[in-house]
């Protein structure tokens, strides 16, 4: 049995909710035992990404707060959920972001699983609206009571460090000290614990709003 693991530099990942899901995909082809969920970290969107930051911690989180939105105490069911992201694929970090949720959800582009028999299809669950640019803005819907929820995700509202604009830099062109990598660390993380625990403490960070009669574009 395999021991190695991946070694963070994260002291607060942790504390991280992990999201959890159902997939009836899974069960039918025997991956699962019937009702154990797929259990999602905040880890699985870094190693999906490559790297901790705003964007990536904030579609974990918004992919959170919609979740729960949507389905209460209830266990959401991966599959039987469709994303709307307000803008095309290269605007702001919609591209990125798309792939965190995509990975929880399971709701997929073109390129997504047609399906089986009809059934547990994930393609064109997520789209890109491209031809009506909100900024930051995430539109979820469950399949089967066609509930949806908006979500404005605003990181601006964190303001930033004055010394991240000499520090990032720096470290980017790999010349920071040893003591500005430090520095630089402890700021861009304390950002994303703000984003990932502490969102309560920043009014405006999300804005969540149920939508009334929302219709899926189809494709």
């Amino acid at each position: 049995m395999p021991t190695d693991s991946t070694k963070w530099n994260i002291p607060f990942l942790d504390e991280v909710e992990t999201i959890s899901l159902t997939d009836p995909l899974s069960y039918v082809l025997g991956s699962q035992i019937e009702n154990d969920p797929f259990v999602f970290s905040y880890s699985d969107a870094i190693k999906l990404a490559g790297h901790s930051c705003p964007a990536v911690s904030g579609a974990y989180k918004i992919t959170a707060i919609a979740l729960k939105a949507l389905y209460g105490e209830n266990t959401p069911v991966r599959g039987d959920i469709r994303v709307l992201i307000k803008g095309a694929p290269d605007q702001l970090a919609y591209g990125p972001q798309a792939q965190v949720i995509m990975l929880i959800t399971g709701a997929s582009p073109e390129t997504g699983f047609k399906g089986l028999g009809g059934k547990y299809s994930r393609h064109n669950k997520l789209i890109f609206d491209k031809d009506d640019f909100q900024f930051s803005t995430f539109i979820f819907l469950r399949d089967d009571t066609g509930k949806a929820v908006k979500i404005v995700y605003n990181p601006s509202v964190l303001g930033e460090d004055p010394r991240m604009s000499e520090l990032t830099p720096k470290v980017i062109q790999g010349v920071a000290t040893t003591d500005e990598k430090t520095l630089f660390t402890k700021l861009w993380q304390g950002k994303i614990k703000k984003i990932l625990l502490e969102s309560d403490e920043h009014p405006g960070l999300f804005e969540i709003e149920e939508l009334t009669d929302f219709a899926f574009p189809e494709l």
